[in-house]
């Protein structure tokens, strides 16, 4: 079995207790898909500052909920929350990190890049109307490539999760039958499929299952070797899952105009484009009861978007551009405040 990302990661959940001191703890929960990164920049803010980040990826809905229930310093999403839904809660968020959602296969004789699919195949496989590999609607997107007979097998999230909520947004944008039957959401009723928890979990099951197709962040597809699938994207050319794809999809991405940071990046126009990008965002609240660990929670991310864009794209993750860095801590010196109303951020 092809090692998996959680066991490389491990001490990121341990919260690097080999290296713990009087520094500070933080503590977090939510998204697995900027686990991967979330871990490199743990460990090296922690060899810098001694400072703990204990996070736990225990998906986007559990995240949200840890948070609302004050049960960690800030929760993670990468299904961003709507501004009214930030107010009612008196929470704030703000993208931390963009990445692509890609589609993984375990086909025989299939590598990563050889196999073409459309958005609206790719949404009636999940919703099992097309139920084998050689089905007509694949084969004519794939020339030349011998498909096999074999059924095939669904994967998808059994947990409430923003990589879901990223997957089913995108289907629901090029599948009116999805939009009409299932919808977007973090959790969805899934049509057929093996559940998976966490993208560890889906990686895991497709890595095993013969024929089985998922959808996982695309850390998690490179770590375990995955055969990626190419998409055609609104322009209706085949493009594969890169980092300069992901770049291409959030290029027109209008932050300043996004009330609450609240971005969607899924089917964006560009020739380049990959069709299933979304950003990842961090959940924390407006008034803090301890203003302390806010800080640290501020200074870790301050130092994450100043010193961790090279370990990002390393993990093909696309890094915040500059102005929306400055941006998000204006957010955070207007926004975030002690229970008495001092600022937390300069």
């Amino acid at each position: 079995m092809k090692k998996m990302i959680f066991a490389a990661l491990a001490a990121l959940t341990l919260g690097f207790s080999a290296q713990a001191n009087a520094a500070a703890t933080i503590n977090g929960a939510g998204a697995t898909f900027p686990y991967p990164v979330y871990g490199k920049w743990a460990h090296a803010y922690n060899k810098e500052t001694g400072v703990r980040f204990n996070y736990q990826a225990i998906g986007s809905g559990g995240g949200i909920k840890q948070i609302k229930a004050k049960t960690v310093d800030f929760g993670a999403s990468d299904a961003p929350l709507k501004p009214e839904a930030l107010d009612k809660a008196g929470l704030m968020q703000y993208p931390m990190i963009m990445g692509g959602v890609v589609p993984v296969v375990n086909i025989a004789g299939i590598g990563a890049g050889q196999l073409t699919l459309s958005g609206d195949v790719l949404a009636d496989i999940y919703l099992n109307k097309i139920t084998k590999w050689n089905d007509a609607r694949i084969t004519k997107l794939n020339p030349g490539v011998n498909l096999p007979a074999d059924a095939i097998a669904v994967v998808h999230r059994a947990d409430g999760s923003g990589t879901t909520w990223i997957f089913t947004n995108y289907l629901t944008k090029v599948s009116t039958g999805w939009a009409k039957n299932i919808g977007n959401s973090k959790a969805v009723a899934w049509p057929t499929g093996l559940g998976g928890k966490g993208n560890q979990g889906v990686a895991a099951f497709v890595s095993k299952v013969p024929g089985s197709i998922g959808y996982v962040e695309y850390a998690y597809a490179l770590q375990n070797h995955m055969a990626s699938v190419k998409l055609l994207n609104q322009a209706g050319n085949a493009v594969s899952p890169t980092a300069a794809n992901f770049q291409a999809a959030a290029a027109g991405a209008d932050w300043a105009h996004a009330k609450g940071y609240y971005m969607v990046l899924t089917n964006q126009p560009g020739a380049n484009s990959w069709p299933i990008t979304g950003a990842s965002f961090i959940l924390m609240y407006k008034s803090q009861k301890n203003p302390a660990t806010a800080k640290e929670v501020l200074k870790f991310f301050d130092w994450s978007y100043k010193h961790g864009a090279d370990m990002a794209k390393k993990l093909d993750y696309v890094p915040m551009p500059e102005k929306v860095i400055k941006m998000v801590e204006k957010t955070w010196s207007a926004d975030i405040r002690s229970a008495n109303g001092d600022k937390i951020w300069k």
